[in-house]
């Protein structure tokens, strides 16, 4: 699996001007992985949760949904500015340990139609390279994707660690790209947040939104669906015609 690196940052495009056009024909789609392709937030939240409780803290109500989408420096900035200083390390242990925990006892689970969207993908007579953004770092991605069996799915993982701008800047999208040899234009992305909404957008690439968690205005999104197959219904990517039941 293709994974960039701090020693080694694959050029990347930067977009021309203007909104991303709706194209016809895609030649590349990239996904987000947390709360997009995984349904981890849910997770993330319930031990952020119970590890702040346990260091005394009291969180405001939407703190922590405020943080979704967000790296985890912008995260962590954010959580201070609501609860005051909070001991970094200590909390990324706590949150560690639990969101393993929970991997462990088989907990972490797909958005629907997942793995369903993907074997339609590969079932086309012209399979289009597909590549994962995302804002987690590489060993919390890596962890994930092979929990999850999306491991061998994806040729190519764009994390934290291989961007200086995360989102909502369009870095990580605009390596991805350049990772797949596609321009930004001719990629179709899936996000859950308008934060990742916004840095697809920003990238000048065509977005769907398939909200989770977190409040999703869809202000940055070229499509807006309750599930992945329908948004890519939208997009034009599948035909309209397409229902599979989910269960994997």
């Amino acid at each position: 699996m293709g994974r960039c690196s701090a020693s080694h940052l694959t050029p990347y495009l930067l977009p021309r001007g203007g909104a991303p056009r709706l194209l016809i024909r895609y030649q590349a789609i990239i996904f987000d992985l947390d709360g997009t392709l995984i349904a981890s937030e849910k997770l993330a939240l319930e031990a952020g949760a119970a590890a702040l409780a346990d260091m005394g803290f009291t969180v405001p109500e939407g703190l922590l949904e405020a943080m979704i989408g967000r790296d985890d420096d912008a995260a962590h900035a954010l959580l201070e500015a609501g609860i005051g200083k909070v001991d970094r390390t200590e909390l990324a242990g706590r949150i560690g340990a639990a969101f393993e925990r929970r991997i462990a006892a088989g907990t972490l689970e797909l958005r629907p139609y997942a793995h369903e969207l993907l074997d339609l993908l590969d079932a086309s007579p012209h399979p289009l390279p597909r590549a994962v953004a995302t804002s987690a770092q590489a060993p919390s991605a890596t962890r994930k994707l092979a929990a999850t069996g999306l491991a061998p799915r994806f040729a190519h993982v764009v994390t934290r660690n291989c961007v200086t701008s995360p989102k909502p800047a369009p870095e990580p999208y605009l390596r991805a790209a350049a990772m797949l040899g596609m321009t930004p234009e001719t990629c179709l992305v899936f996000e859950d947040s308008d934060i990742g909404a916004e840095a697809a957008r920003a990238a000048g690439m065509t977005v769907v939104q398939i909200p989770d968690l977190g409040a999703a205005s869809g202000r940055h999104a070229d499509f807006l669906a309750p599930d992945l197959i329908a948004g890519a219904r939208a997009a034009g990517l599948l035909p309209a015609v397409v229902a599979p039941q989910a269960g994997r």
